[in-house]
């Protein structure tokens, strides 16, 4: 299998290959925690946990990092509002974040850095930055001199001046230039802060990440990944003060980026008030249907999210779960398919919304089945694949009813016991006339030796 992944950088699909091929070094961007996570912060995490399952199956060893912004302005905020310290507020939230991810299937990285625990690597980074002369002492503030770093631009495709004209990049009267960004700024009034070479302060949002990275992988990572709208200026900042502390040496060599969650066609916002919490959904929800309706569409194309999508989910995975269920009792042991479908989906781009579509074609695949070595084969893939997209993690006979309505649920189990009791004193028309009843609703019936099983129809 052949790994190929769109890169960011070279706007290009590119063949990926480790620089060390017995290990892959990867690191997303985690959520800044002064709330409970929201769909758009488990878009990223569901994505990047599909690719690190595929990169530890094709390359075994993989060291994954994924980190914690826990000192930030809204943090400072809500804790001081609170009468707090800032580690119950983030601390709070970073337990929350985790039980949210758990429950979406996401694997826990190697490696969960939190800001406040590399301080004194940021630090470090920083005087580095400034001894070599890429970065400037300006009224408490430490900056960085983008005109230093003749390739700024390059991951966005912008040059400085477009960055500056309607970005999130502060105009202050200190700067050299306006594009210039901060590295360490002053905590004052109660706000936290560690004690520096230029005053008591806390470290800029950009040179977190950077410091991080290199206190625990070194110059040098195979892939960065995080959302759309950390390209500008979060990753391009990064590239810019790590290129220049690595004396130019490559920071990354594949920057991966999924794309932008809206909700039913409008940005997610509190003024809006469409935030979605991952907490509330699960109370309506199953994990394993979030995390389907986040992988429907592929990872770098816009996701439109709705209730419509997560109805329609529900009702694809169950019906995969059905077909588990009829190779429940098939063995598996020692099948090792030559192909799988969704392996192969996944290995062109993390191409999910096809893999799932490969996994719904073995289902059908597995209904018409009659071969036992053929369902062997069949289910061994099926099992893979879904591993592969982190499903098929509840037990397939604990699901007979799974994600419909009960009352619906009741009504069909109760039509086919009847239709049951009718084939049983040979009263076929009107056995048949259930069956025909209950297709309507689309509702497939299978008659197994064990006894009839039910599943939506595809709609």
């Amino acid at each position: 299998m052949t790994l190929k992944l769109t890169n960011t950088l070279s706007g290009k699909l590119e063949y990926f290959s480790p620089r060390d091929p017995n290990q892959v070094t990867m690191y997303v961007c985690g959520p800044t925690v002064y709330n409970y996570s929201h769909i758009g912060n488990a878009r990223p995490a569901v994505i990047f946990d599909v690719l690190f399952r595929l990169l530890r199956n094709k390359f075994g060893s993989v060291f994954y990092a994924r980190n914690y912004t826990d000192v930030d302005d809204k943090i400072n905020d809500m804790a001081d509002a609170e009468g707090v310290d800032i580690d119950v507020v983030t601390n709070k939230f970073i337990d929350a974040y985790k039980r949210d991810m758990s429950a979406l299937g996401v694997l826990p990285p190697h490696f969960e850095p939190r800001v406040t625990e590399n301080i004194e690597p940021i630090i470090t980074m920083i005087a580095r930055l400034v001894a070599q002369g890429f970065a400037y002492f300006a009224e408490g503030h430490v900056l960085f001199e983008v005109e230093k770093f003749s390739d700024y631009g390059n991951l966005s495709g912008r040059n400085i001046d477009d960055m500056i004209a309607g970005s999130r990049v502060e105009i202050a009267p200190y700067k050299k230039n306006p594009a210039d960004f901060v590295l360490w700024k002053p905590s004052g009034g109660g706000v936290p802060g560690w004690k520096s070479q230029w005053g008591f302060g806390r470290p800029g949002w950009h040179i977190e990440c950077s410091a991080m990275i290199n206190n625990l992988f070194g110059k040098h990572i195979d892939i960065h990944g995080g959302g759309a709208d950390l390209i500008f200026p979060h990753h391009e900042n990064e590239i810019a003060q790590s290129t220049c502390f690595n004396q130019g040496s490559q920071f990354c060599s594949h920057w991966i980026h999924n794309g932008h969650l809206t909700v039913e066609g409008r940005k997610m916002s509190k003024s809006l008030g469409n935030v979605i919490l991952i907490k509330d959904l699960l109370e309506q929800y199953s994990g394993e249907v979030v995390r389907y309706a986040l992988l429907a569409a592929h990872y770098r194309q816009p996701l439109d999210w709705s209730q419509g999508s997560l109805v329609k989910a529900k009702k694809s995975l169950v019906r995969l779960y059905r077909a588990f269920e009829l190779v429940n009792d098939v063995e598996t042991e020692g099948e090792h398919p030559e192909k799988n479908r969704i392996q192969l989906a996944l290995a062109n781009d993390l191409n999910t919304a096809e893999a799932l579509a490969e996994l719904h074609g073995i289902s059908k695949e597995i209904r018409s089945e009659n071969s036992q070595q053929k369902l062997k084969i069949l289910k061994a893939e099926f099992v893979a694949g879904g591993s592969l997209l982190g499903l098929f993690q509840q037990q397939p006979r604990m699901l007979a009813t799974w994600g419909d309505d009960k009352e619906d649920s009741h009504f069909i189990t109760n039509r086919i016991a009847e239709r049951e009791q009718a084939r049983k004193k040979g009263k076929f028309d009107i056995a048949d006339r259930i069956r025909d009843e209950l297709t309507a609703k689309g509702v497939i019936l299978e008659d197994r030796p064990d006894g009839t099983i039910w599943y939506r129809g595809e709609e």
